[in-house]
C-alpha cells in the first residue's frame, strides 16, 4: 500500500522531516510518495512554492522502491507553462493535480480563504469551483491523478459544506467525464473520510466516476504530519471496493496496481 499524498518541510504548511516520514512508513509497512506543494499564483507570491532543484538534491538519496518522489501542482491559468516545464524538466514518479484556487480569476484569494465566500451562495461558489477544476484538467494534461475533489468542503462556511452529487451533478459529471477522456486516476482523499456523512457523499461521486468509465484511484492522506500518514486507508479501500475502482500508485509516471 502507498500513501500517494504526503507533504514534508518543502511545503510551507508542513514541518515534517522526510526522515520522520520514512520512519513512519516503515512502522506502517507501507510506501509513500512525497508530493510537496507547487502552487504558482502571481497574486499571492511564492508562499506555496519550493525550489525543485533543492528538492531533488535533498531527497534523491532517500528514493527507493517504497519512497517515491512526486509533486502536487496547483491548477491556475498563469501556472500552465511553468508547471509543464517542471514536469518535463524533472524525473518525478507522480504528478498530483489540484484545484486550490479559482482558475482564471485575478485574485490572491484561494478556496481556504474565508474572504473568498463573502457574498456567494453555496451554489455560486461550488459551481465556480467545479468550472475551475474542469478548466484545470483540460488545460493541464500533464498530471496523473486529480486530488481531493471535495477540497472546497474543508473550508467553505455554509451550513452544509458537503459536495453532494445530486446538487452539482452536471458540473461533477463534466469533471469526471474529462478525467475518463484523458485516462486519469482520481484520488480518494482520507482527510475527511472518517465522517460517515462525508464518506457517503464521496461514495456517490466515485460510483459515478466508475459508471462513466473511470478505472483507477490513488489513495492519499494529504498528510502534513507523521500521525496522519496512512490514516483511514481501510475506509478508502472499502470505497474503492464498493465502486469497482482499482487502487494504484505511480512509479516513473506509470500505474502500479495494488
Amino acid at each position: 500500500m502507498f500513501d500517494s499524498h504526503v507533504h514534508t518541510s518543502f511545503s510551507c504548511d508542513s514541518d515534517m522531516l522526510i526522515e520522520d516520514a520514512i520512519k513512519k512508513c516503515r512502522e506502517l509497512e507501507m510506501g509513500i510518495v512525497i508530493t510537496d506543494h507547487m502552487d504558482i499564483n502571481p497574486f499571492r507570491g511564492p508562499e506555496f512554492t519550493f525550489n525543485v532543484d533543492e528538492f531533488f538534491k535533498s531527497y534523491e538519496k532517500h528514493r527507493s522502491e517504497d519512497i517515491l518522489m512526486g509533486i502536487e501542482l496547483g491548477f491556475r491559468v498563469e501556472a500552465v507553462k511553468e508547471n509543464a516545464e517542471i514536469v518535463d524538466g524533472y524525473n518525478f514518479d507522480f504528478i498530483l493535480g489540484s484545484t486550490h484556487a479559482p482558475y482564471s480569476m485575478e485574485t490572491a484569494l484561494e478556496y481556504y480563504d474565508k474572504e473568498y465566500y463573502e457574498g456567494l451562495s453555496k451554489a455560486d461558489a461550488y459551481r465556480e469551483y467545479f468550472a475551475s477544476m474542469l478548466s484545470g484538467i483540460r488545460e493541464n494534461t500533464y498530471f496523473d491523478s486529480l486530488a481531493h475533489i471535495d477540497y472546497i468542503a474543508r473550508y467553505s462556511p455554509y451550513d452544509d459544506p458537503e459536495v453532494h452529487y445530486e446538487e452539482f451533478s452536471e458540473e461533477i459529471d463534466a469533471v469526471l467525464s474529462e478525467l475518463v477522456l484523458q485516462n486519469k486516476s482520481m484520488e480518494i482523499s482520507t482527510r475527511r473520510i472518517s465522517t460517515p456523512s462525508v464518506r457517503k457523499a464521496l461514495l456517490n461521486i466515485y460510483k459515478r466516476f466508475a459508471e462513466l468509465g473511470g478505472e483507477t484511484v490513488t489513495i492519499g492522506s494529504d498528510g502534513h504530519a507523521t500521525n496522519v500518514i496512512g490514516r483511514d486507508f481501510k475506509l478508502a479501500l472499502n470505497v474503492a471496493a464498493e465502486t469497482g475502482l482499482r487502487p494504484v500508485y505511480y512509479k516513473n509516471r506509470k500505474r502500479v496496481f495494488l
